[in-house]
């Protein structure tokens, strides 16, 4: 998996600067965890709590995730220079926050999800669905 900005579409790139940029105006830093993946990565994700231990991290099979397609990327907030995984009380303000900047930017932010919270998961489809991806189309 890469954590690269380089990594990703131009437009999201720029997006993904104009993000940290703005969190750290309202001091908080963030650090990328995770831009580009490959069939094969989603794949190791998708089968964890599946055929794997753990708890379910995706519910996208390879082809299905916006990170394979560079519309994507995870982060994590820092607080004292620890990331902040935790997901309430003063942690959930911190995601909260960060989802906000994201959306002001023009991202969708997955922590608004409902069948699957994910909030280090930050996207831009370019009004793109995930089939117009698969069949080659790009923003």
């Amino acid at each position: 998996m890469s954590r690269s900005l380089g990594d990703l579409n131009p437009k999201v790139q720029n997006m993904a600067f104009e993000f940290i940029k703005a969190c750290k105006e309202r001091d908080i830093e963030v650090i990328i965890t995770c831009t580009y993946r490959s069939d094969e990565e989603q794949e190791y994700l998708y089968s964890i709590g599946r055929t794997l231990p753990g708890k379910r991290v995706t519910n996208a099979k390879a082809g299905e995730s916006f990170h394979q397609y560079g519309l994507a990327l995870d982060f994590v907030p820092l607080r004292g220079g620890k990331p902040v995984w935790g997901t309430s009380g003063p942690d959930l303000e911190l995601w909260t926050e960060c989802g906000e900047i994201a959306e002001e930017i023009g991202f969708e932010w997955a922590g608004r999800w409902y069948k699957m919270r994910e909030f280090p998961h930050i996207q831009w489809t370019g009004g793109l669905t995930l089939r117009d991806l698969q069949l080659g189309k790009r923003p």
